[in-house]
C-alpha cells in the first residue's frame, strides 16, 4: 500500500508541475476543469444521490457555474466578491464542524450538502486561475507546496507528540500537536518563500496570510471528512490508487485556494 501511495502521488506531483509550468491559461484551466468535475462526481456520492443520472446532473450544474464564472475572471472587483463570499462560506463551515463535532449523531440534509458543494467546488478553480493569472506559476506552485508541507509537518508531528485530539468525532487520528507541527512548518516555508519570491518589506503580512490558509486547509481537510463520515465511506472514492478519490487529495485546496489569493491581494492592492 505504501509503495502504491508514493507511485501515485509521485506521477500526481510531476502532472501538476507540468501542467502549471508548461500548459497556457485555457489549458490550465481545462485541466483543472477535469480535476473539478471529477471531484464533483464524488461530491454526488457523499450527497446521496442514487443514480447516474442525478449525478451527473449535479456534476453539469458545477460545470455550468465555472463556465459562467470564467469571463468574469478579468474583472478584479468580481473576483474579490467572489472570494470574499467564500471565505465567509469557509468561516460558516467552521461553525458547521462545531456543531457536528458536539453531535456526531447528526446527519445534514443532503441538499444542504448539495449547495455547499456548488460553493466549494468551484471557488479553487477560480481561485488558481485568478492565482496563475495575477502572480503566475511561481505563486500556484508555492501554495501546493505550502499545503503539502503543512501535511507533512501535521503527520510527523502528530506522530511524535500527539495527545489532544483536534476533532475526534470528525478525524480521531488529527490532533492540536499535529496542528502545532503544521504551522511551525509553514512559518518555516513562508519565510523562505517570502525571499524566493521577492515579497520585501510586506514579508510579515505574507507570512500571516500562509498561517491562516494552512489553517483554512486543515477545515477543509475535516470539512469533507465530516461527509464522509456522515456516509459512512472511508474514501470519496477509489480513482487515485492507494489515496483514494480526487477529493481525497484536493480537499485541503478547495478551502485554501480561495483564502490565499484573497490574502494575497490584501497584501498587493
Amino acid at each position: 500500500m505504501l509503495k502504491q501511495r508514493i507511485v501515485t502521488a509521485s506521477i500526481l506531483v510531476v502532472l501538476v508541475v507540468w501542467a502549471v509550468l508548461k500548459l497556457p491559461m485555457t489549458g490550465f484551466g481545462l485541466a483543472l476543469l477535469a480535476v473539478i468535475l471529477s471531484g464533483a462526481w464524488e461530491w454526488a456520492r457523499l450527497i446521496g444521490l442514487p443514480t447516474i443520472r442525478d449525478r451527473l446532473l449535479y456534476v453539469s450544474g458545477v460545470l455550468v457555474l465555472i463556465l459562467a464564472i470564467w469571463p468574469l475572471l478579468d474583472h478584479p472587483a468580481l473576483m474579490s466578491g467572489l472570494l470574499v463570499l467564500t471565505v465567509l462560506g469557509w468561516c460558516g463551515a467552521l461553525l458547521w464542524l462545531r456543531r457536528y463535532a458536539r453531535r456526531p449523531d447528526h446527519q445534514d440534509q443532503p441538499w444542504s450538502v448539495g449547495i455547499a458543494g456548488l460553493v466549494v467546488l468551484p471557488a479553487p478553480w477560480v481561485a488558481f486561475m485568478g492565482l496563475r493569472g495575477e502572480f503566475g506559476p511561481s505563486y500556484v506552485l508555492f501554495l501546493f507546496l505550502l499545503v503539502w508541507t503543512a501535511d507533512v509537518g501535521a503527520y510527523f508531528a502528530g506522530r511524535r507528540w500527539g495527545r489532544r485530539k483536534l476533532a475526534p468525532a470528525i478525524s480521531p487520528g488529527k490532533t492540536w500537536e499535529g496542528v502545532g507541527g503544521a504551522g511551525m512548518a509553514t512559518l518555516a516555508l513562508a519565510l523562505v518563500g517570502a525571499v524566493l519570491l521577492e515579497v520585501g518589506s510586506r514579508w510579515p503580512v505574507f507570512v500571516m496570510v500562509c498561517l491562516v490558509t494552512v489553517g483554512f486547509s486543515i477545515a477543509g481537510d475535516l470539512f469533507e471528512s465530516m461527509l464522509k463520515r456522515q456516509r459512512g465511506v472511508k474514501d470519496s472514492g477509489s480513482l487515485l490508487p492507494g489515496h483514494g478519490g480526487v477529493l481525497d487529495r484536493v480537499d485541503s485546496l478547495t478551502a485554501a485556494a480561495p483564502v490565499f489569493l484573497l490574502g494575497l491581494y490584501g497584501v498587493w492592492r
